[in-house]
């Protein structure tokens, strides 16, 4: 099996109970986050003629973690091994006994999904809360989400209910990794067909 989560864009708030919930039960610190939340807009106002303002402004939410890809960048430059994905369910983690902290997996995923925690002395990142889901739970972000906008399981499946949408603006183009993970889009993703947007919430991006 091939675990991945779903992303419901038409229901995220973007209130980041997924990322704190996240990082309070993983016990990161400040500078680390295993999941991000984008907001992602652009547009304008404009008088017209008869002096009435007009705008074509749009705003929306990504909520994205490691995606558990087919091709994980990260596995790909790991010089040790350290970075694998588990046979049985498709889960990308860190052996932190191999992990020698070089942080090519972080400079390498197009995701950010891996951080160097260097007071730890290797990489983290998200494991997709195996533990929990070993015994039968979903991880903890899924769980946390108040508007369900959240969800986990087998990837076919998902996709089955879902579709196969697997990346807006602003993630990268999931040809190059193959991810695990199916988006259902919110209204204003189609709006940044010019690619003239931005990730509003830089400074909250970790």
């Amino acid at each position: 099996m091939q675990y991945g989560f779903h992303y419901d864009g038409t229901r995220c708030t973007g209130c980041k109970t997924c990322m704190l919930a996240c990082k309070d039960y993983h016990n990161l610190p400040d500078d680390v986050a295993f999941r991000q939340v984008y907001e992602y807009g652009a547009g304008s106002w404009v008088r017209d003629g008869n002096s009435a303002w007009k705008t074509d402004c749009f705003a929306y939410y990504v909520s994205n973690a490691c995606c558990h890809c087919d091709d994980p960048a990260c596995m790909r430059v790991c010089p040790t091994g350290a970075m694998h994905k588990d046979a049985d369910t498709g889960l990308v983690s860190v052996d932190v006994r191999r992990c020698i902290g070089c942080g090519y997996c972080a400079l390498s995923c197009p995701y950010r999904a891996p951080s160097l925690d260097r007071r730890a002395g290797h990489s983290v990142k998200c494991d997709g809360c195996k533990d929990r889901v070993a015994r039968g739970g979903k991880p903890i972000c899924v769980e946390a989400c108040p508007l369900r906008a959240l969800d986990f399981g087998d990837i076919e499946q998902l996709r089955s209910d879902f579709g196969d949408v697997a990346a807006i603006v602003p993630l990268p183009d999931s040809s190059a990794t193959r991810p695990n993970i199916v988006i259902t889009p919110p209204a204003a993703a189609c709006a940044d067909v010019a690619g003239d947007g931005a990730v509003l919430n830089r400074c909250e991006i970790v």
